[in-house]
């Protein structure tokens, strides 16, 4: 097995165990935050990512640094993905279903797939374009058989739909941190977005929530916002943002399940209607394969990375070994290989 295919592995992985981190959490923010104000869940779920990513940071010169260019990016993530992503999903899951809010977390892999093709030009060909049919077709079908249940599951179904919709405009956005420090990365949008939560429960005066559901969230944050976090971002930077987001897509099931263990109603036809393209749409997702033969142009950046992949041949004195940070050139090279959209394959 080539160096590459190991490292597209290794996302593949990464993705995965993102998607379970989260997907764990979704059941168990509903329950906590029952009785919490949304903007006040969102502050608590991000402190809590703020506490993993202090404690996550590795050594300067194994990963590249954040820069103040990079400031207005970090701030639009944390207003959508740490802001008002949470504080919808928060909202939305406190007036429907669980099962139901954890299978709409579906569109979130459609809206980053999508902005990741309109945003960076990342492949989307047929076979993952029927996918995502597929996917949307399983979401709409959610929706309407909520909208037979009364104004109240339907609104609620519709926030945890946008907050997919938040939450994938901020994985396209944090496509082009991919390579920074993930810890640095998930510090800086965990701080933004739980500052810009606490100021909005104040000035909307949403109550202080009880010692528990407080503990309860901040554990909730830790997993499920700031270590998923950590690994979607360094899944990324390997795979890049819609094939992340494709395998990312488990996490509505994992989520679903905790939720039916815990009691929740299956919900119906709509349920049973929506899981079957949802499920097709996400095999057809982890089973896609890219190759064809393409030529790299020149290029000069920074990111952590290995001397034992095709794309890094420049030489060090003394050689380097293992993981390391430094910006470096790309001189031209053709050759075909299997591939995802990352850093080095972004046509």
């Amino acid at each position: 097995m080539s160096s590459y295919e190991r490292s597209t592995r290794s996302g593949f992985a990464l993705a995965l165990l993102a998607a379970a981190s989260f997907g764990v959490t979704t059941p168990l923010v509903q329950r906590f935050g029952r009785g919490v104000g949304p903007f006040t869940t969102a502050a608590l779920l991000y402190i809590g990512a703020v506490m993993v990513a202090l404690v996550t940071r590795r050594r300067a010169s194994q990963e590249a640094p954040l820069r103040w260019s990079h400031a207005p990016r970090l701030v639009a993530m944390a207003l959508a993905g740490a802001t008002a992503a949470p504080a919808a999903l928060a909202w939305g899951l406190q007036r429907t279903s669980g099962l139901s809010a954890s299978l709409a977390l579906n569109f979130e892999a459609v809206f980053t797939a999508a902005l990741g093709w309109l945003l960076y030009r990342e492949h989307v060909g047929r076979r993952v374009a029927f996918a995502l049919g597929l996917m949307t077709t399983g979401g709409l079908l959610l929706v309407i058989g909520r909208s037979e249940e009364g104004h109240a599951q339907l609104a609620g179904l519709v926030a945890v739909v946008a907050a997919t919709f938040a939450w994938g405009l901020d994985n396209a956005l944090s496509n082009a941190l991919a390579s920074l420090d993930p810890a640095r990365v998930v510090l800086a949008k965990a701080s933004l977005g739980a500052l810009a939560s606490v100021s909005l429960a104040f000035a909307l005066r949403e109550p202080i929530p009880a010692p528990a559901a407080s503990v309860g969230l901040l554990v909730c944050g830790a997993t499920g916002y700031g270590l998923s976090l950590r690994l979607y971002l360094l899944a990324q930077r390997r795979v890049g943002a819609a094939r992340t987001a494709s395998l990312f897509a488990i996490a509505p099931f994992v989520a679903a399940a905790v939720a039916a263990l815990f009691g929740e109603p299956l919900g119906g036809w709509p349920t049973a209607a929506a899981l079957v393209p949802m499920l097709v749409g996400l095999v057809l997702h982890l089973t896609e394969r890219h190759a064809h033969p393409h030529r790299h142009q020149p290029l000069t950046h920074e990111h952590a990375h290995r001397h034992d992949d095709p794309h890094h041949d420049h030489a060090h004195d003394p050689p380097a070994t293992g993981e390391h940070s430094h910006e470096h050139t790309h001189t031209p090279i053709e050759h075909d290989h299997a591939h995802m959209p990352d850093a080095h394959h972004e046509h």
